[in-house]
Parts: structure tokens; C-alpha cells; sequence
């Protein structure tokens, strides 16, 4: 049996939020953390996508096409533009990533889907938006990150792009 959303309206995906999760400890013996990441905001984000490679299968006696099975399943790089950060965690997180090698300091990235409606009235203005799809990326790795270009005219935030590789995503639906 078919099962439909019933929202009366479609989603709409101008309200997201970041959030950094689960640092992984530092392998070199101590008990160390990585600081904490504040919650970001970007302005854009693309790539959140998996894509199953099909094994085929030809058989004998099978007329009509290969046989299709499950193959390995791979996820495209998650790239956030233009984003609000007034620290530099993003950067040192890249520098860990990258000097460490193999063993890079990986974070467990959510991001947030909100209601794009809002009550504007009373005390109920002041409630947060309800989160209505959250993407988890597993064990994430910054791979690219670029700062806005120095120009006295332009309006560009300070991180101009951050592009993450990861290894898994869930999506998770608030009902």
C-alpha cells in the first residue's frame, strides 16, 4: 500500500542549519579532544546524494536483458557555500584533517531541514523552527576549504566554500 505525506504544502528547503557532532579522539595516546565547532550557517548546500552502482548479472536463458543486483553504493561530496563563521574551527579542523594523514579528525555532521512556517504572534514568536528532515554524514572529512576572495567592494561571507567527503548518510523524518 501507497502511503502519502499529508502536508497540504510542499517543502521548502531555504531554512537549514549545521551542526558538528562526536569528535573523534586524537590517536596519539592522549586523551584530547578536538574543540568543539559551533553550530553554522551557510547559505548553500549541494551534493547530498548516493548512487548505487548496479552489479549485472548475465544469465544463460534469460532473453530480455542482464540481471540487476545490489551493488557497492557510493556519496557525493557535500559542498556549503557562503558561510556565517566568525572563528577560525573550520579552518584548524582542516589543518588536523590534513596533517594527520589517514587518521584525520572526522566529525558526524547533521543537517537541518526547518518548517518554513512560523507563528508570529505572542510568545510562540520566539519558539525555534521545527526541523522537518535531518541528513546525518558519517564520519565526515573537510577535503576543500575556501576562503571569499579580499576585495574592498564585494559582500562575501568568510568561508566561500567547504566541501566534506563522507562515509554514510541517514536521513532521518520528524513526523
Amino acid at each position: 500500500m501507497t502511503t502519502f505525506i499529508q502536508s497540504p504544502t510542499p517543502l521548502q528547503v531555504f531554512r537549514f542549519s549545521l551542526s558538528f557532532k562526536n569528535p573523534t579522539p586524537i590517536f596519539d595516546g592522549s586523551q584530547q579532544t578536538a574543540p568543539k565547532i559551533p553550530d553554522t550557517g551557510f547559505a548553500e548546500c549541494s551534493g547530498l546524494e548516493a548512487t548505487m552502482e548496479p552489479k549485472v548479472i548475465k544469465e544463460g536463458g534469460r532473453n530480455f536483458g542482464a540481471a540487476q543486483r545490489a551493488g557497492p553504493v557510493t556519496f557525493g561530496t557535500v559542498i556549503l557555500k557562503r558561510g556565517m563563521v566568525r572563528n577560525l574551527t573550520l579552518w584548524q579542523w582542516f589543518t588536523e584533517a590534513t596533517s594527520q594523514g589517514l587518521y584525520g579528525r572526522r566529525r558526524d555532521v547533521e543537517i537541518t531541514l526547518h518548517d518554513s512556517t512560523h507563528p508570529t504572534n505572542g510568545a510562540d514568536a520566539r519558539r525555534p523552527y521545527k526541523a522537518v528532515v535531518t541528513w546525518q554524514l558519517r564520519r565526515a572529512l573537510p577535503i576543500k576549504v575556501k576562503t571569499a576572495d579580499l576585495n574592498a567592494k564585494a559582500t562575501e561571507l568568510g568561508v566561500e566554500e567547504l566541501h566534506l567527503a563522507h562515509e554514510g548518510m541517514r536521513i532521518q523524518m520528524e513526523r
